[in-house]
Order: structure tokens, then sequence, then C-alpha cells
């Protein structure tokens, strides 16, 4: 029943001019704020007319290629990025040490929460696992309700310190308790950078290596921020704008990173990657990678969807800047790990792809391999478990819902409201006799 009275044809969207989605027929998104945090576009204006473009991703106006270049072989740059979207600057050396020193004061969470919260109701979905811990956080919280700037700030700051430790944690608690493996619980070393402390957090013997903990902190970076447009940034606006407080806003942007078509999107890549091993031995062989892959456009290979996962973007087209950079240090890390054939396939799929999509395609839009194309790869040579993938996004995505909390407290008083159209017919009422 809920098939036959809960479905629209695709003419009723153009009849009523309702754009689906908030996405018009040419797939730019319909307009409902403003933003200062960070821009994404794929395209831009030549003489009035859209032309695409290099993929564009800046943090408060800086591209993420010179904020990237700025830190890399420096210093961690998930701190000092973090402190730029939450407070709009570039920090100094004195704020930067100041910023640091307070996360680290906050790296704790209340006593006995890992073992009353976290390691009470294990759950084999790690990200609810979480949600139900971000809740559970605002029982400790006197303050859980103001919603004011310096309170909210607070919060936050907070959150983003100990999303990895609850991640990290959970994982552990599931891993134990579900799977009956061992389980370790270590704590945070306050001299340690957040990705560093993931690690130690994460591994049974603590160890790493320097280019495993710089892979992972310009991972952190690049899914930092990306725009009030995209799915929990939205979220976290809309249940923002209605009065809601930290934990809740944050718990449902979780609810939101969850669901496959936005925070799972490497993990379908490294499905569809497992798979084209099989039947592609030699990732240097173009000419069988190319049948294969056609044969997945063609919903003959893989799980049938016709999607080569990890290409293609809402926004970027010619090229997605994370990707861009992130690829470079992809490469050092296979070649440190012993994977270069693993890493040759995702080069030659990233160069043949996007050209048997475009030919495939019925529009002009150019395609490039997005930044989950390589993120699964990167995490899987970490020996990060799949559970913990999208904990991770959000560990990192959590600077940005912040931030966009924040700017929407300070600019809007007006909670948001999207409009729906009714297209059903008024009908009488009949009886329960006569039905």
């Amino acid at each position: 029943m809920c098939m036959e009275n809960d479905s629209f044809r695709a003419t009723e969207y153009s009849k009523y001019d309702v754009k689906k989605g908030l996405r018009d027929s040419e797939g730019n998104g319909v307009i409902v704020g403003l933003t200062e945090i960070s821009q994404v576009d794929g395209t831009v204006k030549v003489d009035g007319v859209k032309q695409e473009c290099e993929g564009i991703l800046r943090y408060r106006g800086y591209s993420i290629e010179d904020l990237t270049n700025g830190f890399l072989g420096k210093r961690y740059g998930f701190e000092e990025c973090a402190f730029l979207i939450m407070f709009g600057k570039l920090p100094t050396e004195k704020e930067l040490d100041e910023f640091i020193k307070i996360l680290n004061q906050n790296r704790k969470l209340p006593k006995t929460f890992t073992r009353d919260v976290i390691m009470k109701a294990a759950s084999k979905d790690v990200m609810n696992a979480i949600s139900r811990e971000v809740l559970f956080l605002a029982s400790y919280d006197e303050d859980a309700l103001d919603n004011s700037l310096d309170n909210v700030l607070r919060q936050t700051l907070y959150l983003i310190t100990v999303f990895p430790m609850l991640t990290a944690y959970s994982y552990h608690a599931y891993n134990h308790y579900i799977n009956g493996k061992s389980m370790y619980i270590h704590n945070p070393d306050p001299k340690l950078s957040t990705a560093e402390n993931f690690l130690r957090m994460l591994r049974a013997d603590k160890e790493y290596t320097h280019l495993e903990a710089v892979v992972l902190d310009l991972a952190l970076v690049l899914h930092m921020e990306h725009g009030g447009g995209n799915n929990s940034t939205f979220t976290t606006r809309v249940t923002t704008s209605s009065g809601s407080d930290t934990y809740a806003v944050i718990a449902a942007a979780m609810s939101s990173l969850k669901g496959p078509k936005h925070g799972g999107a490497n993990l379908k890549v490294m499905d569809m990657m497992a798979d084209i091993k099989k039947h592609v031995k030699d990732p240097n062989d173009e000419e069988a990678l190319t049948v294969y892959l056609n044969k997945i456009l063609d919903k003959k290979a893989f799980d049938g969807s016709g999607l080569i996962y990890g290409m293609g973007h809402a926004v970027y087209t010619k090229s997605d800047p994370r990707a861009m950079v992130f690829k470079s240090l992809v490469e050092k890390l296979a070649a440190e790990k012993k994977r270069m054939k693993d890493y040759d396939y995702y080069r030659n799929i990233a160069r043949i792809a996007p050209g048997l999509i475009m030919a495939h395609k019925h529009n002009n839009k150019s395609v490039c391999a997005n930044v989950d194309f390589y993120s699964g790869f990167v995490y899987d040579m970490l020996d990060i478990p799949k559970e913990v993938y999208t904990p991770l996004f959000a560990s990192a995505r959590i600077v940005g819902w912040s931030a966009h909390r924040i700017e929407e407290l300070i600019t809007s008083n007006k909670i948001l409201r999207p409009a729906y159209v009714n297209i059903h017919e008024p009908r009488e009422y009949i009886s329960m006799e006569k039905r």
C-alpha cells in the first residue's frame, strides 16, 4: 500500500515546479542561506555562462592546496585547520599552542563513562553507539541546554576533542563484546596530535609510523568541512535553527552522516575494488580493466547498480581538490606498506573510468575521482577496521558541523522550514460500513 500511495511520477515535480531533493534539473542546489566557512565549486561563470573548472575547496577563503602545502612536512594540520574553521582566521604560533593546550585539557571523558556507557551497551553499529554516547554526555553537562555562544563554543570544542576517543573505545567495545576479541582502552597522550592519538588508542601496541600519522592527519583535514549544502551539515543547521541543544544537534548530524549515500561511500569503493581484483588479475592490463569497468557500467558486474563507486561528485566536475591533494601521500603510504600493486588498480581506474562513464552518460558533465575513491584504501593500509571508516569521517567533520552550528546561531533567528506541495485531491470521508 505504501508503494501505491506514496510514489510520484518524475513529471509531477516539473508540473508543480518543485526542486526534488533541493536540486533542480541541472543538479544545482537551491540556495537557502549564506556561509563564510567554506566554498565548494566545480564550475565558474565566464561572461555569464557557467563553465566547468578544476575543483575548488576553500576553508575560510584559503584554498585547500595552500593550507595543506603550508603544514605538510612541518607540523600536523588538524589542529591548525580546526582553529581556522572555528574562529575564521589562521592562528599565530602562540594561538595554535594555546588552542592545542585547550584541546589536550579537554581530551578526557567523565569518570566511569567508558565503563558505564561505552562498554555497557556495545553495538555492532559504531555510528549508532557514538550517537548514543553523545546524547549521554549531555547528562554530565550542567549547562547542556544553554545555547549562549560561549557555552556552545565550550561544548563543541569538547566534542571535537573527545570524538576520536568515542570512536576508538566504541570500536574496542564492539570488537570485544560482539566479536569476542581482546579489548584495549588506551588513554590519549597530551603530547601527541589528534591523528597520533587516534592511532595510539586504536592499536593494541599503541605503535605507528610518522608517515601513517601524517597521512591520517591529512585525511582528517580533507574531511573536516565541505560547505553548508551536504546532508549532515544541512541537518546541523536545520536542527540548530529549531533551538535544539548542541548534543542533540550533533547526534542528528551523526544520524545523517551514517547513511551509505553520505558517509559510507568509501566502503562501497572497497567492496568494488575487491570484486575488480577477482576478475582482473593484472592492474596494469588496461584492456581487461576497461572491459570489466564497462560491464559494471552496463549493470552486468559487481552489484548491478551501474555505478563505478568513487567516481563523480555532486559539485566537482573536472577534479576533486581533496583527491588531488591526497593522491601523492597515498602513493607514499602504499610504497611504505608494500601495497603498490593495489595502488596501481586505483591509479589506472582513476585514469580510465571517467572517459568510460562519460561515454555511458546522456549529458556532458565531466566526471572525476573523488576523495572517497582513495580514503577507504588509505584506512585499509592504516589497518583501520571498516566499522570505523564512517566514525572517523565524523571525527573530522564535527569541526565543520560545530562551525556551522555557531554560524547559524549568530546569523539567523528563524527556524528553517522546507516546504512540500501536497498534490492529493480532496476526498469525501467514507464510513466504516461503506468501505
